[in-house]
């Protein structure tokens, strides 16, 4: 009798940052998982791995969700992006990303990656129009440091800087 593979791995496809990924994973396996242990992206971070923190998110096809809730195999032919990907071709930072810096956005560093993402989803989906439009948005993104004044002085100063 012949070896079969088993029927919980298949062949995946997507691009990671632009650069294109073919790997075989567990159909069981989170994109958050492929990311960090596989491919050795690792600013998404793993937080609570329920979904709840915010600190794995990530853009699929520019759309934020929570790597650690979505299948890896959900991903085949998408795009994804992780703060690794956001910065220019010449390591330049992003808006964003400078705007962290300038308005002191970040302590620990942890939760940075992923509200980046969502800062970066925020802007893009239009709900930088004022603090609380931003508060809300940012809500499932928790920092622990208790940077969220800077954070929302982060995204609304880049929105401003968009005439958003």
């Amino acid at each position: 009798m012949a070896a079969t593979e088993p029927a919980y791995e298949v062949e995946l496809s997507c691009a990671v940052n632009g650069e294109p990924v073919h790997v075989r994973v567990d159909t069981r396996e989170s994109l958050l998982d492929l990311l960090r242990e596989r491919l050795g992206v690792t600013g998404p971070k793993k937080g609570c791995d329920h979904g709840q923190c915010g600190a794995c998110t990530v853009h699929l096809d520019g759309r934020r969700v929570v790597s650690c809730l979505t299948p890896a195999v959900q991903v085949a032919g998408a795009d994804v992006t992780t703060v690794e990907g956001v910065a220019g071709p010449d390591g330049e930072l992003h808006p964003l990303q400078q705007a962290f810096i300038d308005h002191d956005a970040l302590q620990c560093g942890y939760c940075t990656p992923g509200q980046i993402m969502s800062g970066l989803a925020c802007l893009a989906e239009g709900h930088a129009g004022d603090d609380d439009q931003v508060r809300e948005y940012m809500s499932g993104n928790l920092c622990r440091c208790g940077a969220y004044a800077g954070i929302v002085a982060a995204v609304r100063a880049v929105a401003e800087q968009q005439g958003r």
